[in-house]
């Protein structure tokens, strides 16, 4: 007998077990956001020894729209119905919200569609194992400061399509040598962030008007990430993704992203370089 139930802090450890187990990268910190971005919006399934063997979880982006993720099944209890119950329980937590999000694998995808899911873009993770420093430009990116914030939100919620101000300060205070600004004229070009993970660096999101901007926060960025590293890459820009090709990184797996209502704050997907994650949006 399986009870589903609100997560709570003391689920955490069993969480980042099921990440280990599916070989992810989020660290304790990552869930911790999660539970204070919607603390009624995370789910666990509990077996009858009371052991945590199934997750998801949800964020509002006020009524924007909401975001799936985090949809982990225990290994031994997988192609039991579990992850497809998760799911009912996130939807039936957002079940008021005109729209909901997720990146979807292709496997998922196919479980998504028949949800009323629709495909919005394609994305693909790219990893490096060692960044080649010797084959990044220089870059005219400048470390992010405070006195940038105003103008980086209001950037950040046209491209986005909505408020994620306390998802960035969140990702900012946790790997402050990450944060990059491309300005010109006083005015902000672009911006990038980037989090630890527990295998790997993470460079994301990155938001520019133009590939030159987005070339000059990469580089930046991943001279304080040694490596290895991913990026979650909108693949829009071919130019972007040879650029990424050209310093040694490969494609890892596609994802899709995916949306179920009207999608009526679908953003600026041409400017998304990168995206902060799957599991965030």
């Amino acid at each position: 007998m399986i009870v589903y139930r609100s997560m709570k802090e003391a689920d955490i450890t069993a969480g980042l077990s099921l990440c280990r187990s599916a070989g992810w990268n989020q660290r304790s910190r990552d869930w911790e956001l999660f539970l204070h971005q919607n603390p009624d919006g995370c789910r666990v399934g509990v077996d009858e020894r009371g052991k945590v063997i199934g997750t998801v979880t949800t964020i509002r982006y006020q009524h924007h729209f909401s975001w799936i993720g985090m949809v982990l099944v225990d290994p031994s209890r997988q192609r039991q119905g579990i992850g497809m119950q998760l799911l009912g329980e996130s939807l039936k937590i957002l079940k008021d919200e005109e729209t909901i999000k997720l990146d979807a694998t292709p496997a998922g995808r196919e479980v998504y569609l028949k949800l009323d899911f629709r495909d919005e873009y394609r994305l693909s993770r790219v990893h490096i194992g060692a960044v080649p420093v010797d084959k990044l430009p220089a870059s005219t990116a400048r470390p992010m400061r405070q006195s940038d914030w105003a103008l980086l939100v209001g950037f950040d919620r046209q491209v986005f399509g909505a408020d994620r101000e306390s998802v960035l300060e969140w990702i900012w205070n946790g790997a402050p040598s990450y944060a990059f600004v491309v300005e010109e004229k006083n005015q902000v070009k672009g911006y990038c962030f980037g989090r630890q993970g527990h295998l790997f660096g993470q460079i994301g999101p990155v938001v520019a008007q133009d590939l030159d901007s987005a070339i000059n926060l990469v580089s930046a960025a991943l001279r304080n990430c040694p490596g290895p590293a991913i990026l979650d890459v909108l693949s829009h820009a071919q130019e972007w993704v040879r650029w990424l090709s050209s310093i040694g990184f490969v494609e890892q797996r596609s994802l899709v992203r995916m949306y179920r209502g009207s999608n009526a704050f679908p953003g600026e997907p041409k400017k998304q370089f990168a995206i902060l994650g799957p599991e965030f949006g």
